[in-house]
């Protein structure tokens, strides 16, 4: 099996916080515009829209909003294009990338109750005990 390792070119260090900026901004550009590609190579039209990805996107990238040192941004940045590096050329499964962007930090816990509904008085007890 042959394997080409494309080499992931690091950009000089951001100058400002103004150039880091704006690499953001189109590192954010970028990684929209391949949204569509990632829908046909994942097959996610059934299970998420453009519009969700892409919000999805945003507020991994509004995470790091707080950051204000440049050298850190661009190796946030660094991070992200490798990311979407991965993504873009199949590195991932798609249960990786519904996990990650689609279903988020929720996970796929959809029910958050308490769950003594069907355990027996004898559970209840012992749970309450010092046994656990």
């Amino acid at each position: 099996m042959s394997f080409t390792l494309r080499s992931v070119k690091v950009p000089p260090n951001s100058a400002s916080l103004e150039e880091a900026r704006s690499r953001v901004f189109d590192f954010f550009r970028k990684a929209c515009r391949s949204i569509p590609t990632i829908m046909d190579i994942y097959n996610l039209d059934d299970v998420v829209t453009k519009s969700e990805l892409r919000s999805s996107i945003s507020s991994e990238i509004r995470k790091n909003s707080h950051v204000t040192n440049p050298k850190v941004i661009d190796l946030l940045l660094f991070k992200g294009m490798e990311e979407l590096n991965n993504i873009v050329e199949h590195a991932k499964q798609r249960h990786h990338i519904i996990g990650q962007y689609v279903l988020g930090r929720q996970g796929l816990a959809q029910d958050l109750d308490t769950k003594d509904e069907g355990t027996s008085d004898f559970l209840k007890n012992f749970y309450k005990s010092n046994y656990f």
